[in-house]
């Protein structure tokens, strides 16, 4: 957390702001996040336009003229504040715009992480390498998923959450998107059947979509950059819902695997 969702609205919060805009200066108030900032993070930014502004799994990208791609991942806790009226303890990273803006790196728990990258080589970036394909975009398709999943043993919940089959999934949307889908996270992932797997495709957009369009989900820490809250947790069918009742009739269950928690309805998903 924060998930696909919450970095895509983070990012569409931020393109009014920073495209096309140049930046006046660019500060760090500490030396490091879950890793240090880059050294030359200043020299390369100051100065530098903005020219667009994007998403790769669950990483944001800010490009500039200069060929320098800002990416940066918002860890567990971290969020962007647009024109704060004051500064916070954990803003680590601060932005203004030679149009008056502000933006500011907040980050209390200091998981999150920013680097820069040549955009042209950005395939490159360690994270994205042997990536798979957005779950957004025309890549995702059943045969990928078949491919991928062909033979697999483990449950389909788990390999749903390995970023090398599909990019930017999490627990949360995980969750929601076998629900409704209607398929069992504990099933084996090479025994789920073609077109089950295009429900499951079907699945995963739909949720990752009405959640971007909530403004993602906010469990503890997570706001919008313009300071509001995301909303689709109001709309979680079986997250965080254990022992409530699913409109099948059945009780929402939750157990434990990969170290994270799952929530399935066992009447409904099979």
């Amino acid at each position: 957390m924060p998930e696909l969702p919450e970095v895509e609205t983070t990012v569409r919060g931020l393109r009014p702001v920073l495209e096309g805009q140049r930046l006046a200066s660019v500060e760090t108030r500490r030396g490091d996040l879950r890793r240090p900032f880059p050294e030359d993070l200043r020299q390369r930014m100051t100065g530098a336009t903005v020219t667009a502004l994007g998403r790769r799994a669950k990483y944001g990208l800010i490009e500039t003229d200069r060929g320098d791609t800002l990416i940066f991942h918002l860890g567990m806790s971290g969020r962007w504040r647009v024109d704060p009226a004051e500064l916070l303890t954990h803003d680590h990273l601060l932005i203004a715009t030679d149009s008056g803006r502000h933006l500011a790196l907040n980050d209390a728990r200091r998981f999150g992480s920013v680097d820069l990258w040549p955009t042209a080589d950005i395939d490159a970036y360690p994270p994205f390498q042997g990536i798979g394909p957005e779950p957004l975009g025309p890549e995702l398709t059943a045969g990928h998923l078949h491919d991928a999943l062909g033979g697999r043993k483990a449950s389909i919940k788990l390999m749903l959450l390995d970023q090398r089959i599909v990019a930017g999934l999490g627990n949360i949307y995980v969750c929601e998107a076998l629900y409704l889908a209607r398929i069992s996270p504990k099933t084996a992932a090479g025994r789920v059947s073609p077109v089950r797997l295009e429900r499951l495709v079907e699945a995963i957009r739909a949720v990752l979509l009405a959640a971007i369009d909530a403004g993602g989900s906010t469990l503890r820490d997570y706001a919008k950059p313009d300071g509001e809250l995301g909303y689709f947790s109001k709309q979680f069918a079986v997250y965080g819902r254990e022992g409530e009742p699913c409109g099948c009739g059945g009780l929402v269950k939750r157990y434990s695997e990969g170290g994270r928690s799952t929530f399935w309805c066992p009447k409904c998903q099979r």
